[in-house]
């Protein structure tokens, strides 16, 4: 019950029903505040009890500054949780083994339950193994079961063991998708309140809600099993960001190439820990489609969230969605009332304002290893034409032509060329060379969740087919919806053959190539990038194209929109200027242009309106938790703890709580440290925990072997997020990692100063020793470290390891959090400092005084770093009193253990 200080309690009536709420207009200055802030301050209302929100937290968001730092603290209680399954297992591992040290603690078992909502969608397992065959789906479908059945049955458990956890089984679709279309609230109601739909959720993607004017953003799993268990989300009153939207995006242009237009301007204007909002006359244009492509990719450009107020485009979509009448009603009632309903002409407060023209957008890229690195599309061939010499060797001939059909253009002179001769197992014969295509997929919720560039992707393969154009036969081509709506208005509108002709046959309905789940190339076609060296490239319609992240063939990555994946499965070659040059020729030779198969808005748009209807929505979610005959056959375990298999690969007992006792430890400052590994720049959270393949001779690979897994049946470290044997392993071994004070290689290396010399080795083989020998250790890095998905193994395994504190010039929000609540220090360097400018070079001994005055109750400014000969103040970076008391509890999940005990 709230204490209501405010008075703020009411009625709403929606037809026959009524609901209790809580009166924005009862806290004054609530009328000025951003649409983000006033669904916080709602939040604040309700959640009041006097102790952790208090009416002094309220009054700070009524009075709140637009232009101070953030400083305030609040206690932000999200309504649901939501995870998908890389994501999701370890927090149900967590929240089962939570389960067993409760019981040995005295307590009760069934303390350990969710208090909210949480919803956990199976999307991140199905790779694509197979591709450009009708039987594709069927194939991947049963090799996803046979990998992942400890994983399931796993799940299957979690399903029936705890209250308000929900599973959404393996091939519906991605989890945002299935968020949007099917989960997502809008208004939210519970015990007879309604109130604004919340949440966190554990994939940094979780804020595609946000275009539905749903409030959410992704968090850590540590935190994400925090909020499930009832406790709220410590956070500062952030600043927001107003982004004015004006005009409407020219014909030629999509939803893609307006997000990667945002992303762009955001993460030069620096967004990082702030919200944005979006709003003005132009906002209205913005398709809900288009609204939600925007918010799925602010974690691209830094942002917690990127939210869209609710309008009439909102309730369209939720009508068109299958949302039933009377909840439309309650959120247009509910809407209005409270003051979040779009005002296109309205100004409120915001920290900051940006403006984008909608008309000045113009077809664009985005790589080759960063989604805010845009590329004009005309000038995409120049652009690779740099890069590609930051991936290959020295000693290639530049300006050699090379053909790699006998129909493709030529490569631009001056482009470095390896041309490499491959014959496929059939016979077929053709050459390679760097920039090939060797991956173009149609994926990721970012795009597929938008039937517009969908529609405009399968209307270019039918224009294409009818010209007698097909792929290159190098080209690895895969199409996988974010929900079975997508394939439901192909077959409508009859465009399903041409893509399954162009080889975008259906490969599964989940997150594929963009989560590192492409599957592998063709064997001679692998055979023949590793052996010569070739910067390959992949062309996918994803939100993600980091470093080693796609496939570990291929060197550079291009997000762009599906219908220039498409295109560019035609031309075969990142040299191809595909706004010029002809990208095929057709059944009589003569050459075809990109704009000879590009759809017309006109036509896209007719296909849209005709083909896609609430029915669909219906039939695809009417018992969407129940699954298929072959979920429903798992055999599950039963019971209020869970069965360990010792034999288990997947699903392991976690170390965190062994040994815990009711009483803290007091903290200690750390001497005697040593450097784990000396990094760069954008170091991101797939470099610190890969989410990819697993390579035989890495530790993981030989921890498998030694468990007698075939390496066919090795999946990927996201699929085994559930074993933290394998994981820490993992941690800081992408392929394409590096590792300063071990100059010269790539991956997951250092060099171990425990035996004499300091030989390289690998990072894991390395933390044992020091572990072994009582060293604690620490990480030096640059700027925005750990920027990327919200993934908590970046710090599970990082603490795992044995480190005990980060220094980095900035952090990204997400993992600066859980490296907090798994029980690190995260250090900053004093403003312009660098390693490189003090003179370090990862070969000191480290010591950190100051921690101890954590110890009494305040959170000190800085700490004192002592490196060899160097000293420096380096500041904390645990910016809120809650997360001081996660880290002297030695991580958050030990602080919940202990609260829930304690009540």
């Amino acid at each position: 019950m709230s204490a209501n200080s405010f008075d703020a309690r009411s009625t709403l009536q929606v037809g026959d029903e009524s609901y209790e709420i809580f009166k924005l207009d009862k806290v004054e200055g609530s009328a000025r505040l951003p649409y983000s802030l006033k669904v916080l301050l709602e939040n604040l209302l309700r959640t009041e009890d006097g102790a952790n929100i208090t009416a002094d937290h309220i009054r700070a968001i009524g009075n709140w500054d637009s232009s101070a730092q953030p400083s305030q603290e609040i206690q932000f209680t999200p309504a649901r949780v939501i995870m998908q399954d890389f994501t999701g297992v370890p927090c149900v591992v967590d929240l089962a083994t939570m389960r067993e040290a409760v019981k040995e603690l005295g307590g009760d078992p069934s303390r350990i339950n969710p208090l909210a909502p949480a919803e956990l969608v199976i999307d991140h397992s199905v790779i694509a193994d197979k591709f450009g065959t009708p039987e594709a789906f069927a194939q991947n479908v049963e090799l996803e079961y046979g990998r992942n059945r400890e994983r399931y049955q796993f799940l299957r458990w979690g399903q029936t063991a705890f209250d308000e956890f929900k599973v959404v089984p393996p091939g519906t679709g991605i989890v945002h998708q299935v968020n949007i279309e099917h989960l997502a609230r809008t208004v939210m109601v519970r015990n007879g309140q309604a109130y604004p739909d919340t949440l966190v959720g554990t994939d940094s993607h979780t804020t595609m809600v946000n275009g539905l004017g749903v409030l959410g953003w992704g968090v850590g799993g540590i935190e994400a099993e925090a909020a499930m268990l009832g406790q709220p989300v410590s956070m500062l009153i952030p600043r927001v960001v107003g982004f004015k939207l004006t005009g409407e995006l020219p014909a030629g242009t999509t939803a893609t190439d307006l997000v990667l237009t945002i992303t762009e301007m955001l993460r030069k204007h620096g967004v990082v820990g702030k919200f944005v909002e979006f709003y003005g006359e132009g906002v209205a244009a913005t398709s809900l489609a288009n609204r939600a492509t925007i918010g799925n990719m602010s974690p691209e450009f830094g942002s917690t969230a990127a939210i869209f107020p609710i309008d009439d485009e909102t309730l369209k979509y939720l009508r068109l969605t299958g949302r039933d009448a009377q909840q439309v009603a309650l959120v247009e009632a509910y809407a209005k009332a409270q003051g979040l309903w779009l005002d296109p002409a309205a100004e409120p407060d915001f920290s900051e304002k940006l403006q984008l023209d909608l008309s000045t957008v113009v077809p664009s890229i985005a790589g080759p290893k960063r989604p805010q690195d845009r590329i004009v599309l005309a000038n995409a061939s120049q652009q690779f034409a740099r890069d590609v010499r930051n991936y290959v060797e020295d000693d290639d001939e530049a300006g050699k032509e090379s053909f790699p059909a006998s129909d493709s253009p030529a490569s631009t002179n001056g482009v470095p060329s390896r041309p490499t001769l491959v014959t496929l197992a059939d016979g077929t014969s053709f050459e390679i060379d760097h920039g090939a295509v060797t991956v173009a997929a149609i994926t990721s919720c970012t795009n597929t969740s938008n039937p517009y560039v969908m529609v405009a992707a399968a209307l270019v393969a039918k224009k294409a087919v009818e010209k007698g154009l097909t792929r290159k036969p190098w080209v690895k081509t895969t199409l996988a919806p974010g929900s079975k709506v997508v394939t439901d208005y192909f077959d409508k509108a009859g465009l399903t053959p041409y893509l399954d002709k162009m080889g975008f046959n259906l490969v599964g309905y989940g997150c594929t190539t963009c989560i590192g789940n492409s599957g592998p190339l063709d064997e001679e076609i692998s055979k023949a990038i590793n052996e010569h060296d070739l910067a390959v490239t992949s062309v996918l319609s994803g939100n993600r194209n980091f470093e080693g992240r796609i496939n570990p063939d291929v060197k550079m990555n291009y997000l762009a929109s599906p219908p220039l994946v498409v295109a560019y499965a035609i031309a075969g070659s990142m040299k191809v200027d595909i706004t010029k040059d002809a990208i095929g020729a057709d059944t009589e030779g003569k050459p075809v242009f990109l704009q000879d198969i590009w759809p017309t808005e006109a036509e896209v748009n007719d296909v849209v309106a005709n083909a896609i209807g609430e029915d669909m929505f219906n039939k695809s979610y009417q018992d969407v938790f129940a699954g298929d005959a072959q979920w429903q056959a798992l055999p599950i375990p039963t019971g209020n703890t869970f069965e360990w298999d010792s034999e288990s690969t997947y699903v392991r007992k976690p170390p965190y709580f062994d040994g815990m006792t009711m009483e803290t430890t007091p903290v200690t400052d750390v001497t005697g440290a040593r450097v784990l590994a000396r990094l760069g720049d954008s170091v991101t959270t797939d470099h610190i925990s890969p989410a990819g393949a697993i390579k035989a001779d890495t530790p993981a690979g030989k921890y498998l072997t030694e468990h007698k897994v075939e390496r066919r049946d090795f999946n990927s470290y996201g699929s085994r997020r559930g074993n933290h044997e394998v994981m820490i392993r993992g941690t800081f071994a992408n392929i394409r990692l590096r590792n300063q004070i071990a100059p010269g290689t790539e991956g997951g290396f250092t060099r171990d100063f425990t035996v004499e010399g300091g030989p390289v080795s690998f990072i894991y083989d390395a933390s044992q020793n020091y572990q072994a020998a009582g060293i604690p250790l620490v990480i030096l890095a640059g700027k925005e470290y750990g920027s990327g998905s919200s993934r908590d193994w970046a710090a599970k395994g990082t603490a795992l390891l044995g480190v005990k504190a980060v220094i980095a010039e900035s952090y990204e929000r997400i993992h600066r959090s859980n490296l907090i609540g798994m029980g690190v220090l995260p250090l900053q360097y004093p403003e312009g400092v660098t390693a490189a400018s003090l003179g370090l070079t990862g070969e000191e001994t480290f010591s950190f005084t100051g921690v101890t005055a954590l110890n009494d109750g305040g959170i000190p400014e800085t700490v004192k770093v002592t490196a060899g000969d160097v000293e420096f103040d380096a500041k904390l970076r645990i910016d809120t009193p809650g997360e001081a008391d996660y880290y002297r509890n030695g991580g958050i999940l030990q602080y919940v253990l202990r609260s829930l005990i304690t009540k």
